[in-house]
């Protein structure tokens, strides 16, 4: 095993040792319950809307207009364990935020939330105008009325990638984004999809940390580096007194159906109903404690939207072969609309309006 390798195993295995769910915590602490804990119940009431209703959500995600034929992965409503989930009023949501700039930054998981919070409010006041305007990286949703804008920002790594002589470099310890981000009265960030990607789907070419360069490191590694980048930023450059800073804990995909004990299946193409019960026979998420690590030892108040747990066990919530590109383009990755991400806007609803509990 090479030295950076074994430096990634030893890494993960330490963060391992420390484990905790900073998220549920918190919660704990603040709210006397931790709501990411709990199972999936079917409610023939769900789901939330109709994709219909929300011309603007992307192809990739409506499932049903792409030929999606069953529809009980619609059906199930997250129930925490020991308490009662709130729940999401667009409408209070947009009252209080009235006047403010609510920021999505992240790769193309986070532009599922995006699109299904937006989604939620524009059916919560259908008769308010809206405006939704894409320029280069950033899309913006607004509601005039109420003078709010819910942004989403790509950026899927959270440092920088630069074009140089040598080709792109990833920049584990650069951050150019952070005047846009500024901005913004919440921010809600998130990075992983992108980590693992490699030959022609690799957006990078080389990999820098300090003054090291690297053709490529263990992604673990790199993704912490990364990460503790981002921390270092928060802590220099937000003011909590202004600002609520949430991080979306992993979105999992669903490629290897061993992980939930299926040895007949392949992926999630043809899952239909969650994993029933309240943990996931693949374990945890390799990045999970990661993640947990780097915002447990961030100085400012910064809440860790911990869906991870919840949403391996939504093996039949993917577009699989009803994405964008068809059976072509298994897609295990995304989320179907309506679908898991309303669920993680649920909970962001209760970590935003820890009163509403």
């Amino acid at each position: 095993m090479g030295s950076v390798a074994l430096a990634g195993t030893l890494l993960v295995v330490a963060l391992f040792l420390h484990r905790g769910v900073y998220g549920a915590y918190e919660l704990k602490n603040d709210n006397k319950y931790d709501i990411f804990q709990g199972k999936w119940v079917y409610d023939p009431k769900y789901p939330l809307y109709n994709a219909s209703n929300c011309p603007f959500i992307e192809q990739e995600f409506d499932c049903r207009k792409n030929g999606r034929p069953d529809n009980m992965y619609l059906k199930y409503r997250w129930k925490p364990t020991s308490c009662k989930l709130p729940r999401f009023r667009g409408g209070v949501f947009l009252e209080r935020f009235r006047g403010k700039r609510i920021l999505f930054v992240g790769d193309s998981i986070s532009l599922n939330q995006w699109q299904s919070l937006t989604c939620m409010l524009h059916l919560a006041v259908p008769k308010a105008k809206y405006t939704l305007i894409r320029t280069g990286g950033l899309s913006t949703f607004s509601f005039p009325a109420h003078n709010v804008s819910v942004m989403f920002s790509r950026n899927a790594f959270l440092v920088d990638i630069v074009g140089e002589k040598s080709g792109r470099v990833l920049k584990l310890n650069s951050i150019s984004s952070g005047d846009l981000w500024k901005t913004a009265d919440v921010l809600i960030f998130d990075s992983w999809h992108w980590w693992l990607h490699t030959g022609r789907k690799q957006p990078w070419d080389i990999i820098q940390d300090m003054n090291n360069t690297y053709k490529d490191m263990n992604r673990l590694v790199a993704y912490s580096k990364a990460l503790n980048t981002w921390a270092k930023w928060v802590n220099s450059n937000v003011d909590n007194s202004k600002t609520k800073v949430i991080f979306r804990a992993i979105s999992p995909d669903h490629m290897n159906s061993s992980d939930w004990g299926d040895r007949n299946a392949k992926n999630c193409i043809g899952e239909t109903r969650p994993v029933m019960g309240r943990s996931y026979p693949g374990g945890r998420h390799p990045a999970e404690a990661i993640v947990e690590n780097v915002v447990r030892k961030i100085s400012k108040k910064v809440r860790l939207l911990n869906v991870t747990t919840l949403s391996q066990l939504r093996k039949d919530g993917h577009p699989s072969a009803y994405g964008y590109g068809g059976p072509r383009a298994t897609d295990c990755s995304h989320w179907c609309l309506p679908g898991v991400p309303d669920t993680w806007n649920q909970l962001l609803y209760a970590v935003l309006f820890p009163d509403s509990n």
